[in-house]
C-alpha cells in the first residue's frame, strides 16, 4: 500500500508502478516489489492528468489531460510526446490498453476511439449508442469492447459490452450505483470499481456477477476511485483517495 496524496490514477508496467496525481506534472514510480519510491518522470505542461495506461508490448505509458491530450511517455522518460489533442468532436476522457492497442473513452461524442501500437495510427471508431455516457471501457478478449456508463433514459448506471459498431450485445445494472473503472484478464472476467457500494465487482465473460472481490471493509470505507488489474501477478491496484492499495484476486 502507498501512501499519497490526491492520486488521479495507477498503472503497472513490468516491475514498476506508475502514479498520477492531481494538478502534478510528475509521473510517480514506485517498486512493486519493495514499494520503494523511485524517480519521477516530470512531463512539462502535463496541467491536470486524469487517468493513465500502460503497454507492456513497447513499454509505453498514456496520460490523459483535463480532456485536451493524451501525453505519450517512455517507461523511463527519455522520450515524451503530446500525442494526441482534442477535436471539436473528441475529448479525451479515459485510457485502457489491450495487448498492444489503446482504447479512448471520450465523453462529449459517446464514442471509444482505439490505436494500434507502436504506429498510433487509428484502427476504428466505435460509436456507443445515444443514452449511453461512458466512464470507462476495455477491450475483452474477445475483441468486443466492455463499457462502464450512465445509462441517462434510465438514470442509472451499467455495465454494457459493444461490438465495433456499437451495438449492444448484453448488459449488467445489478445495484451498481456508479460505475468507475474496469478491467478485463485473459479469462473475460470483468473487475468492477463500484463507488456507490463501495465494493470491486467480478462479473464473468457473460455480465454474470460472481461476487464481490474487495468489499467495503478491506477498502476501509475510504472513497474508491479506480483500479488496474496486473495479469501477471494476479493483483488489484485500486486508487483510493490518498491511496494506492494493493489486493491479491488470482487465488480467490
Amino acid at each position: 500500500m502507498w501512501y499519497i496524496e490526491e492520486v488521479a490514477g495507477v498503472t503497472q508496467l513490468h516491475d514498476v508502478v506508475y502514479v498520477i496525481c492531481r494538478e502534478s506534472s510528475a509521473i510517480r514510480r514506485y517498486d512493486a516489489t519493495t514499494h520503494q519510491q523511485l524517480t519521477d518522470i516530470n512531463v512539462k505542461d502535463l496541467g491536470a492528468p486524469f487517468d493513465i495506461a500502460a503497454c507492456e508490448l513497447t513499454s509505453q505509458l498514456y496520460v490523459s489531460d483535463d480532456g485536451k491530450y493524451v501525453w505519450r511517455v517512455s517507461s523511463d522518460g527519455v522520450v515524451i510526446l503530446r500525442w494526441l489533442i482534442k477535436s471539436d468532436r473528441f475529448s479525451p476522457y479515459t485510457l485502457s490498453v489491450t495487448s498492444s492497442r489503446l482504447l479512448v473513452t471520450s465523453l462529449n461524442d459517446r464514442q471509444l476511439r482505439q490505436f494500434d501500437e507502436p504506429g498510433g495510427n487509428e484502427l476504428r471508431r466505435v460509436r456507443l449508442p445515444d443514452y449511453m455516457e461512458p466512464h470507462h471501457a476495455v477491450e475483452s478478449p474477445t475483441a468486443t469492447f466492455i463499457v462502464a456508463h450512465r445509462n441517462t433514459q434510465l438514470d442509472r448506471c451499467q455495465v454494457s459490452e459493444v461490438n465495433n459498431e456499437g451495438k449492444v450485445l448484453r448488459q449488467f445494472s445489478g445495484s451498481l450505483v456508479w460505475s468507475g473503472h474496469i478491467a478485463v484478464d485473459r479469462q473475460g472476467n470483468i473487475f468492477v470499481a463500484d463507488p456507490g457500494n463501495r465494493h470491486i465487482l467480478q462479473l464473468d465473460a457473460q455480465l454474470a456477477p460472481r461476487r464481490v472481490i474487495v468489499d467495503e471493509h478491506q477498502l476501509d470505507d475510504s472513497l474508491l476511485w479506480r483500479l488496474c488489474y496486473t495479469e501477471q501477478s494476479g493483483q488489484l491496484l485500486v486508487v483510493l483517495k490518498d491511496t494506492v492499495a494493493v489486493f491479491d484476486v488470482l487465488q480467490r
